[in-house]
This record gives structure tokens, sequence and C-alpha cells, in this order.
């Protein structure tokens, strides 16, 4: 199973790591903001995550960690 860390302070909340997904299992939370006030992104689905790393190619702000 592979690990998604998403460095919260980071993140803009752009939502590209969301639609780069293919299992479609990033989304930004409706509830949490970072200190900058930005939607931050979050794995809904951990254990569907097959470890492509597309999230953290297209993250413009290098905020997604991929470890197999």
């Amino acid at each position: 199973m592979a690990l998604v860390t998403i460095n919260g302070e980071k993140c803009k909340g752009c939502g590209l790591c969301a639609r780069a997904c293919p299992k479609n299992i990033i989304a930004l939370s409706k509830t949490k903001l970072n200190s900058k006030g930005y939607q931050v992104a979050e794995i809904l689905d951990m254990a569907a995550c097959i470890a492509c790393a597309s999230c953290a190619r297209t993250c413009p702000d290098v905020a997604i960690e991929i470890e197999k």
C-alpha cells in the first residue's frame, strides 16, 4: 500500500492533484484550511491509491510525497 503525504501548509488548493488522480481519491477539503486560508487537498481512500504519483508530478507547489 502506498502512503501519500500532503503538506497542507504548502498546498494552495488548486485542485490539479485531484484532476490528475486516475482513481479519483483526492479532493479539496470542505472543512480544513491552512494558515493562508486555502482549502487543502486530502486523500479520501488511501487503500485505493496505486502510487502512480500523478498527483505529485502535477502539484506546482511540491506539496505531495508518495512512499511505496
